[in-house]
């Protein structure tokens, strides 16, 4: 059972990993200034990184990609294992959507670009904390737009890219505006994702997405 976070007892406890001091500072000073947050501790390494959250136990890791010492493929998945309350958002200047795929796909719950708002990162960090997934409104827009010869459940083309961006979690707005339609025109679609699927809730879209491999990582190449 998921402990309660950002409730006025409890505020979301935050570890941040980067090694640039400037990026570290200028993150717990955004996440600090926020209601409900709390840096608890940051990481210049991976190492560090691990030894903080096992500290700690934070409800979210702030992770840059690039950070020194083992690989994020590797430690994602151990985080997970090690510490499975605490959920994990990227923050990142890799743009490659494989990246995006790879890190959701072994575990992280959010994956946000450096360059994106302040608000973006707020709001990822604060739906992973609940459990929910968050993806770069720029990226989600190029996955849901990546052709499929596969059509599971009868669905158009445009009710497989609403489909992949309900799984990754975006809201009807933001579908919306990754699509260019309107919210009423997104709101049609998820009725007849539901009707054609025969599923009652978003949690049963997100379970059909993954199995029909409509947000999973293509297997690497040996």
């Amino acid at each position: 059972m998921r402990r309660p976070v950002n409730t006025p007892e409890r505020a979301v406890r935050i570890v941040l990993a980067d090694d640039h001091p400037v990026v570290r500072s200028g993150l717990r000073l955004l996440l600090d200034a926020e209601p409900g947050f709390k840096v608890v501790a940051a990481a210049s390494d991976a190492t560090g990184a691990a030894r903080e959250v096992l500290a700690h136990d934070p409800d979210v890791l702030i992770l840059d990609l690039n950070i020194p010492g083992e690989s994020w493929v590797d430690l994602i998945p151990r985080m997970r294992a090690q510490a499975p309350d605490t959920e994990i958002v990227v923050f990142t200047m890799q743009r490659d959507p494989l990246f995006a795929r790879q890190a959701l796909r072994i575990g992280a719950l959010g994956y946000v670009l450096k360059d994106a708002a302040d608000s973006e990162l707020v709001l990822a960090v604060r739906l992973a904390a609940n459990g929910h997934t968050y993806l770069d409104a720029q990226l989600g827009a190029r996955f849901a737009t990546e052709a499929t010869d596969a059509r599971p459940g009868d669905l158009s083309e445009r009710e497989i890219k609403i489909l992949r961006l309900i799984a990754l979690g975006h809201t009807n707005p933001e579908i919306a505006g990754n699509l260019y339609l309107s919210i009423r025109t997104i709101e049609a679609h998820r009725t007849h994702i539901h009707q054609k699927l025969r599923l009652a809730s978003r949690a049963e879209l997100v379970r059909f997405a993954l199995e029909h491999h409509l947000v999973e990582l293509p297997p690497s190449e040996s």
